[in-house]
Parts: structure tokens; sequence; C-alpha cells
């Protein structure tokens, strides 16, 4: 379905009083502060995150998963799916996709499908952590740093062929992400396993086109629980250095160990010009990919202040990183969801915005650490969703995506299109 123009402006008219005498008031007393408002509104109009094509069903676990109905049946569903979300958010610019969970018959066809919804594509994403029907030979015991060549070279293959078709798509980038590694102390020699993923990611990086970049996704865990091969940021900059200036680390939040300082490890990989993906979700005890800022909102914040530190930063080295949400729900609205996690970012980025850098950097040259964590805390408590809701007016969307999303019966249209019972391919 597609979001109808003049029902998202009927919408927007109804709620357009309230918004304004708060957007007003917000607006005043951050003038006040020194803040240029017009500059920040295009800031935040600005950044896109791109939606997975895989998170667009009901995701479940390794238990149960429930299908919520109206679920996209095909690629050119999915594209349909998000171009509604970037409709209602105009933040949703961009998809990602998994092969071969979501293999373009056409890709010229599909690209173009895209572009009529305003959409490019982002990082295409290989997947060695499956078999796939049919495959010659199994990962099960890993696949870019498998003791059999046979194997490594099935998986390389299979990255290349990502590549290919990420080419016919306009994407520039391609996400490693490895299950590699071991369930049982003794079960693999560490040394070698970490040589022949660098030896394989080096036969894949000599296939990137000029103008891409491959980034290397870590986790400690899951689903092998004694040891994975990059298992840290630490082992994703090693390898990225090692293969160039076209490798850089991808950083997904629910990849760390509990208490992990992610804004830390932001804050290195963009010194040394190394960060060059993001992955959005949250999470309680582990890898839950739970709703982007739905626990631990006040981190979020701190990661974004070390984000828009490292891209204003006129010495920076780091490219603009790629924004890309990566969760999986069981018990929500798939749609609701991605709609609520675009909304999380945008807020934690626009208080980043809103750091003083010159107070702060004065507060810590002097060692003051109450001056400097109310600096920051200042910004954080700042209710900044008048700015985020008037910079998507202005881009043409809903000041209330959620409450547009429900008010237009989008999942009883989609179930009524697509039936109660589809599945979606991916998790």
């Amino acid at each position: 379905m597609k979001l109808d123009a003049q029902h998202l402006q009927a919408h927007n008219q109804q709620a357009l009083a309230d918004h304004r005498a708060a957007f007003d008031y917000t607006a005043a007393r951050l003038t006040r502060q020194g803040l240029d408002i017009p500059q920040l509104i295009d800031k935040i109009a600005a950044l896109q995150i791109a939606i997975p094509s895989w998170a667009l069903g009901t995701g479940g676990t390794r238990f149960a998963r429930f299908s919520g109905g109206g679920e996209p049946r095909t690629l050119e569903e999915k594209v349909a799916d998000v171009g509604l979300l970037h409709a209602i958010n105009r933040s949703s610019g961009a998809i990602s996709l998994h092969i071969p969970w979501d293999i373009p018959e056409d890709a010229a066809a599909i690209r173009a499908l895209a572009q009529s919804h305003d959409l490019v594509f982002d990082a295409v994403n290989s997947n060695t952590f499956q078999d796939q029907p049919g495959q010659p030979l199994s990962y099960k015991f890993g696949s870019l740093s498998h003791s059999d060549k046979a194997h490594r070279q099935l998986a390389v293959q299979h990255n290349i062929e990502v590549i290919r078709h990420g080419e016919g798509l306009g994407s520039k980038a391609l996400t490693v992400w490895l299950s590699d590694g071991s369930c049982f102390p003794g079960q693999q020699n560490f040394r070698k396993a970490f040589q022949r993923t660098l030896e394989s990611l080096q036969e894949i990086y000599t296939a990137l086109p000029a103008d891409w970049k491959v980034l290397i996704e870590y986790k400690p865990y899951e689903p092998n629980f004694y040891s994975t091969v990059i298992q840290d940021w630490g082992t994703s900059h090693l390898l990225a250095s090692k293969l160039g200036k076209k490798a850089y680390s991808l950083v997904d939040l629910g990849h760390h160990l509990p208490n992990t300082n992610i804004e830390q490890i932001v804050a290195t990989l963009m010194m040394e010009g190394k960060l060059g993906g993001f992955h959005f979700n949250d999470s309680k005890y582990g890898d839950d990919d739970l709703t982007v800022g739905s626990i631990r909102p006040y981190q979020l914040f701190l990661i974004f202040n070390e984000l828009v530190y490292g891209m204003e930063d006129p010495a920076s080295i780091n490219p603009t990183p790629a924004w890309m949400i990566d969760a999986s729900h069981n018990v929500k609205d798939p749609l609701e969801d991605l709609l609520q996690s675009v909304e999380a970012i945008k807020i934690a980025y626009t208080q980043a915005l809103l750091v003083n850098r010159e107070e702060l950097e004065a507060a810590r040259e002097n060692n003051d650490a109450a001056r400097a964590q109310e600096i920051l805390q200042d910004a954080f408590r700042t209710d900044v969703r008048p700015l985020v809701a008037e910079a998507r007016q202005r881009s043409g969307g809903a000041l209330n995506p959620i409450g547009l999303f429900r008010h237009s019966n989008v999942r009883r249209q989609l179930v009524q299109e697509r039936g109660l019972k589809t599945i979606s391919t991916g998790l």
C-alpha cells in the first residue's frame, strides 16, 4: 500500500496547534542558549537510517515465531513497506538486504521500484551463518575460518556474489558478520582461525569495487558460546587495518557484553578513522535486538555524543558511518517497532547536537567532573521531540508517526492485501 498524502496532512492538521506551541517554546529556549534552530532542523532532517529487509516481518526466537499477518511475501513488498515507513517519517530512505534471503531476480526493476519510493540501497549483507538448501558443504564448523579450504572458498564466493548483487542495486558496501567460533575449549586453534579468516577476507577485499567499503562486524558470543573468531572491536579493527583503506569496523549495539563502554569504543574507532557502520538496537541481558532506546536511552545519547563529536570535528578522518537498524521482534508490529526505533535514534542524535562542546571541553580540561556531567545531562534531559517532529513535518512526514500508522489502519490493510498467514523471509 501507499500512504495517502492528503490523509497525512489532515492527520497533521489535528495536532498542529499543540505541536506549534511545543516547538515555539523549545526553539525560543534553545535560541537563548545560542543554538541556530534552522541549522539544527536541517541536520535532524538529513539523518537517514537504513531499514533492514529482514526486520519487516516477525522475527521470532529459536523457540517460536508468532506471525502478525500481512507480512511482506516478496522483495517487492519489502521495498514497499520501507517506502511506507519513509513516507511516514521521512527518515528511512534506505533499505539493506541480506543475501540469500532477498536475492533480486531483476536488479534493475528492484532498483527502479526503490527509486519510486524515494529509497536507495544501503550495505548488502552476506550470510555464512546458515546452510542454504542444496549447499554442497556445511558451515556447521565455520565458514571463512573453516579448517577446510573448500569450505572457506564456498564462503568467499558467496560474499563475492553478494557484492555483485549489491552493484546491481547501487549499494556501496558489504557487511560481513561471522558466527565462526567454538563451543568448547580446545575445539579450535585461535591463531589459525584468525589467520584463515584474514586470508578469506583478503580474497573478498580484492573483489570489492573501487568505491566500495567492507564493514566487519563483531560479536562476543552466540551461536558459539566459548569463542568467536571476531569477538570484539579490537579484532575487527585489526582485520580492517590489515585489509586496507576500504575496510572498516561495524558496531552493533547488541554485540557487547553487559556494561561494555560502547561510547568509548565509538570514540576510539572514529579517532582512527575506522568506524564504517552502526547497527542500532537495544538489549537487557544479551543480543536481544530490542527496540532502540527502549532499555538504555542514556547510553544511546552518550554514544551519539561521541558520534556527533567525531562527525563535526574538522580534523576527523572518519567517513560518515552507515546507519542501520538491526532488530527483530516477536511481539510488536514490526513496522510500529521500526517507527519507534527511528524516532529514538533521531531523539538521541538531536540531544547530542545540543551539547555545548566548548563548555564541555573546558570542564574536562579543568577536571571539573560535576560540571561535565551537568552539561551532558542538561542536553539529555531536554525534550527535543518538538524539534524532531518539526524536521519531519518540514520534510513532508507525520507529526505523530505511530498515531498516523494506527489511524490509517495500515496493518489491517496489509492483512487484507497479503493475508493473515504470510511469513516474511529472513530470521
